[in-house]
């Protein structure tokens, strides 16, 4: 073997023996497993640590083919920053820490790539980016439900809202949106909240922006909660929704009362805007003005 390379091992199990040859390598000390044309596929460092695995599974499945071959070997504690990229989204660059120094400060969200979703790196991320820079104003209220990284809500701030609330129910998030808030320099505008945001987005309201980055069944869960929130003048913005979905969901907002605004597509992904339709004021009849007597429907 060639100095600095590595081995590539892979390992095809004989039929419903997959499973106790991928617990087996795990218990070995494999510390990754790619299953690949029915083959259990890792690399590793050296001869040896091949063997030792190549063995453990053998004891489980002595009919297991094994095959090893010449690897670059690697650091892939390292090797990952080379996919992640900085994204410009109209006025607006989300970038990892270490590719954001040529960006102008006040319009860059620097997010340090963790387990949260949120790096700029999906379409619906984009979307909601796209849209909003529209919709927030200065002094506004804005709540971010399922805020991830926070980085839509770190958005929101930089876009000049007063007061920002990301709300997230994954413990695992929280600690990645804290981190990238401070980052920013953002800390006393955005509020990292953990907890459901049927529950907290009331205590925040009124807020005059919702952001909603979700699958299109929480954000139709959601609507009464968001209609409940919002200011007089206040727009959500809904992504996370396919285009595939997009006739279902906007009928799902017109029957609710709401008005589908600017649209965004990327990929197979939907965004929008959407706002509640004005209410006609009611008589005490309980007709709405201006509307025909016999018509039996009240409006809005």
């Amino acid at each position: 073997m060639t100095p600095d390379a590595g081995v590539r091992l892979s390992i095809t199990p004989t039929a419903d023996r997959g499973d106790e040859v991928a617990v087996a390598l795990f218990a070995a000390g494999a510390e990754a497993l790619q299953e690949l044309n029915g083959a259990l596929v890792t690399n590793v460092a050296s001869d040896d640590i091949a063997h030792a695995l190549s063995a453990a599974a053998l004891v489980v499945d002595p009919g297991a083919a094994i095959e090893t071959s010449e690897t670059p070997n690697i650091d892939w504690s390292t090797a990952w920053r080379a996919q992640i990229r900085a994204h410009t989204v109209g006025l607006l660059t989300v970038s990892p820490p270490w590719l954001a120094a040529p960006f102008l400060p006040a319009r860059t969200i620097v997010i340090e790539p963790a387990m949260a979703f949120g790096t700029g790196d999906h379409e619906t991320t984009r979307g909601v980016l796209m849209l909003m820079q529209d919709e927030v104003r200065a002094g506004d209220t804005v709540a971010d439900l399922g805020a991830g990284s926070a980085v839509l809500a770190i958005a929101a701030a930089k876009l000049g809202a007063t007061k920002v609330f990301a709300i997230e129910n994954d413990p695992d998030a929280i600690g990645n949106a804290e981190e990238n808030v401070e980052a920013n320099d953002v800390g006393g505008r955005v509020q990292v909240l953990e907890g459901d945001a049927k529950l907290f987005l009331p205590l925040v309201a009124p807020v005059r922006v919702v952001l909603a980055n979700i699958i299109s069944a929480v954000i139709r869960e959601l609507l009464p909660v968001i209609e409940r929130s919002l200011a007089s003048d206040g727009v959500a913005i809904f992504s996370g929704m396919l285009v595939a979905e997009r006739e279902t969901m906007k009928a799902v907002f017109t029957e609710a009362g709401w008005t589908v605004g600017a649209e965004q597509a990327e990929g197979e992904w939907w965004t929008c805007t959407v706002q509640r339709r004005e209410r006609m004021p009611v008589r005490r009849d309980g007709h709405g003005a201006g509307q025909g007597m016999g018509d039996g429907n009240p409006g809005l």
